[in-house]
């Protein structure tokens, strides 16, 4: 069988962990076979789209952002809620020794208690887009060309998020990939006649449950359910779950992006993902990916 593998020197690099050559051969092989017409793209928001890190900082995630609309920033209460919750949640989140179920019950316990701090507020959509130009985070080097080449490819890319859905939004707008391929599943604000905010418009997603379940009730799922070859990309372990409910795939390649509690995490995360990148703020492996499989797919017509 050919080693592809082996073959693809971009495949070897110091911080890229294979779980398992001989099965990622095997997908790649399959998804190559499949071109790009049977492909999705199914990718996490924060941390995964945006930079992990720029210039020694952390980048906000959606959530952090969204507290910084004038509305919320200006309300105190509002802040400290914000920051206590996070304080007491985000180091369960990436505690790797803490195990999945206890975590599950925590995330459900902080989204909550997240949606419930801002029933009742007004939040005008103007404030979100402002705030999303004024503090968007770095998109991972590479992240435009990427969503680009698929968008052109006509590749339906899902962007799973725990986090605001409505930020999430305004930030791939305003970075010019939020293009008509592109489904964000997130937590969307709702809003009662006279705009004040009662909640979120459907079921909480928090980072243990993002699924593409969430999409068979919506015309998107018509777009990937012929789509038999899934490329996952995420920062948390949740995020290998997230083609969870497609009975029609065949060959789901997972992608983790690992940059807090490495030793500790990398034993976990080589567990749940196919290829493990350790503090890399590129995409450039995905779009290696897609490269490929258009190549082959190209190379297989030609003969």
């Amino acid at each position: 069988m050919k080693n592809i593998v082996q073959e693809l020197g971009w495949l070897s690099k110091p911080n890229l962990h294979i779980k398992n050559p001989h099965d990622l051969n095997e997908k790649l092989k399959n998804m190559a076979q499949g071109g790009v017409n049977r492909l999705q793209v199914v990718s996490d928001f924060d941390f995964t789209i945006t930079k992990q890190h720029q210039d020694g900082e952390p980048n906000l995630s959606s959530f952090a952002m969204f507290a910084k609309v004038p509305t919320l920033a200006n309300n105190e209460q509002y802040i400290k809620n914000e920051q206590y919750l996070r304080n007491k949640y985000f180091p369960i989140e990436v505690d790797p020794s803490i195990p999945h179920e206890e975590k599950v019950k925590h995330m459900e316990d902080w989204w909550s208690l997240a949606e419930k701090a801002l029933c009742g507020l007004t939040i005008p959509q103007l404030e979100i887009d402002s705030i999303s130009m004024e503090v968007k985070p770095a998109l991972r080097d590479g992240t435009n060309e990427l969503f680009e080449d698929l968008q052109k490819e006509k590749v339906p890319i899902i962007v799973f998020s725990a986090g605001i859905g409505d930020m999430v939004t305004a930030v791939l707008k305003h970075c010019d990939v939020y293009f008509c391929n592109v489904k964000v599943i997130s937590n969307f604000l709702k809003y009662n006649d006279e705009g004040v905010i009662e909640g979120f418009r459907d079921k909480l997603i928090h980072v243990f449950n993002k699924n593409e379940c969430a999409i068979k009730n919506t015309g998107f799922f018509d777009v990937v359910a012929e789509r038999e070859n899934a490329l996952v990309l995420g920062d948390s372990l949740g995020d290998a779950n997230m083609t969870e409910g497609m009975e029609n795939l065949k060959n789901v390649l997972k992608i983790g992006f690992l940059y807090n509690h490495v030793d500790q995490a990398l034993p976990s995360y080589m567990e749940n993902f196919d290829i493990v990148l350790v503090d890399d703020q590129t995409m450039n492996v995905p779009k290696e990916i897609l490269n490929y499989i258009k190549n082959s797919k190209e190379e297989n017509i030609i003969k």
